[in-house]
């Protein structure tokens, strides 16, 4: 007998942002903190731009500019979104690069955000990387809080 092994596929997420990568679960926003979306990560940015977490593509840009969805070419489902109650904000702070479509690597550029017209608008301006298709994946082993510059490693992602 041969002991085939199903070969195991893994995700590198990196960090969306720079600034301080945080767990999921202390986002002050229960829809995230509680996982009710899917698990991933959370860091509190210290620097405007925005970059794509892995290799995909774009398949949706919210309206107001705050999430934008994208599938990796492993096929997990990524929402990125953008602050804490920012889709109030009607797109205000945010300029995509990016359109629907759009294939990219990761990080690449896909918006900015004006930190400084999110806290003057009284929202919180964590970011967070989040896998919505958690039905694909075994597990999510984080990188421990820590600073991180945007793309740096922050999760690897093992899938079923």
């Amino acid at each position: 007998m041969f002991g085939f092994k199903k070969k195991v596929k893994h995700e590198t997420l990196g960090a969306i942002a720079s600034g301080q990568l945080m767990a999921i679960t202390a986002v002050a926003d229960q829809v995230f903190s509680q996982k009710m979306m899917g698990d991933g990560v959370a860091i509190e940015p210290t620097a405007d731009q925005i970059v794509a977490p892995a290799d995909g593509e774009i398949t949706m840009i919210a309206d107001t500019k705050h999430a934008i969805m994208m599938t990796t070419t492993e096929g997990l489902e990524l929402m990125l979104h953008l602050g804490l109650d920012t889709v109030e904000l009607q797109g205000k702070p945010f300029t995509v690069a990016v359109k629907v479509g759009d294939h990219v690597e990761a990080g690449a550029p896909l918006a900015t955000m004006d930190l400084a017209a999110v806290k003057a608008a009284g929202k919180g301006t964590t970011v967070m990387t989040v896998v919505t298709n958690m039905d694909l994946v075994e597990q999510v082993d984080k990188v421990p809080d820590q600073a991180v510059q945007a793309g740096a490693t922050v999760a690897t992602v093992t899938l079923k």
